[in-house]
């Protein structure tokens, strides 16, 4: 995967490594579309070679992997238990609280 960038000002079409974000005449490509791309007559193609450190699983990569097992391995808190009505006063839901009929 890489990114393709033009830049019109200089007739460039710059390829480099994956954007982590969209930029205006950026376009992602996939390898094989990345690995045959030709420029129009009288533009420069730069391909810049990806930094090899990169490629591999970076510590944010490991450490959001690790957090996502622990959470996938805990179990359920059990729910709390309703307040009965006498108990209370009435029934509350959120900020509002239904009291009980003083007829009924």
């Amino acid at each position: 995967m890489a990114t393709l960038t033009y830049v019109y000002a200089d007739s460039t079409a710059v390829l480099g490594p994956l954007a982590t974000y969209a930029e205006p005449h950026s376009y992602d490509l996939c390898s094989q579309h990345s690995e045959r791309l030709v420029a129009p007559r009288g533009w420069e193609v730069i391909r810049l070679a990806p930094d090899p450190a990169a490629l591999g699983p970076s510590n944010d990569d490991l450490l959001a992997l690790a957090d996502a097992v622990r959470e996938a391995g805990r179990r359920p808190e059990p729910a709390p238990a309703p307040p009965l009505a006498g108990e209370s006063g009435g029934t509350r839901r959120g900020h509002l609280r239904a009291l009980p009929d003083p007829d009924a």
